[in-house]
């Protein structure tokens, strides 16, 4: 990953997303670029042609943005040379899009609010619109990255053929560290199938790969997105990757069948892919 994007509105989710870039980025030749967002504020001009701000107060307002963006830099990376940062005068999404193209990034970095409510995370946020939307991968997180070294990876799919280049995007991530694959399928009781046959179809679904240190794993619960995570916290996994689809994200994975017991689980980093047809 040699280009990473952090949008940043210098929350405590986004000092999170700017700690976990911080640690990946200590490959080489990788390459931070830390994004802020503004509007001017409405008041400049009002509908009556009133001013309530000045234009040098608006300036003012602009410049203390920029050196709190240059502290914030300074403060998660004071030892790198290799960070960029921009102020983009658009809205959350609009900017984290444009800007990922300008710079060809290879993966963005967001963190989520997420406190107590998993729908927090994934349904109606801009953190969910980049995951529905990018062309690139997104990892999105909800918990301090300042220690992130990942040992367990979790790539959960149907792994039908059409996964074949979500998974080989995600192979690309996975060689930047020393970490063991699992690779996961869940069963429901609506959805079943053997595990002789599933086992089989994984192992035919990976021929093409040249893969050491994996497992194969085939977990019955009584929804996809339980499955999931009681598997990914079974193991401690440390990212749990699955793809999207554009039409709906992450919505379609976990949605308000979610018990309130789990919704209030640790949440793993997720690192989600779109699915392109």
């Amino acid at each position: 990953m040699k280009k990473i994007l952090v949008p940043t509105d210098f929350s405590k989710p986004s000092e999170y997303a700017t700690k976990l870039a911080a640690a990946i980025a200590k490959k080489p030749n990788s390459e931070v670029h830390l994004l802020h967002m503004i509007e001017i504020p409405t008041g400049v001009v009002d509908m009556t042609g009133a001013r309530s701000f000045s234009i040098p107060e608006s300036m003012l307002y602009i410049r203390k943005v920029r050196d709190k963006l240059l502290s914030y830099k300074q403060q998660f990376f004071p030892e790198s040379d290799n960070i960029k940062h921009a102020i983009r005068f658009q809205t959350p999404y609009d900017g984290i899009q444009d800007y990922s193209k300008k710079i060809n990034a290879d993966l963005i970095i967001m963190g989520s609010k997420g406190h107590t409510e998993l729908e927090e995370i994934i349904i109606g946020s801009n953190t969910e619109k980049v995951v529905r939307n990018a062309e690139i991968p997104v990892l999105v997180t909800k918990k301090d990255g300042s220690n992130f070294s990942p040992k367990n990876l979790i790539f959960a799919s149907s792994f039908k053929p059409n996964k074949n280049q979500v998974f080989n995007r995600f192979l690309d991530f996975a060689s930047n560290f020393d970490s063991k694959i699992h690779l996961l399928k869940i069963n429901t009781p609506q959805k079943f199938e053997n595990t002789k046959e599933t086992k089989q179809k994984i192992e035919n679904f990976i021929t093409k790969h040249n893969l050491n240190n994996y497992s194969i794993n085939v977990y019955n619960d009584s929804s996809i997105e339980e499955g999931i995570l009681n598997f990914s916290n079974e193991i401690n996994a440390d990212i749990i990757a699955l793809a999207t689809h554009g039409r709906s994200g992450l919505a379609h994975i976990f949605n308000e069948s979610i018990t309130k017991n789990l919704s209030k689980s640790s949440i793993k980093p997720m690192l989600t892919f779109k699915t392109f047809r």
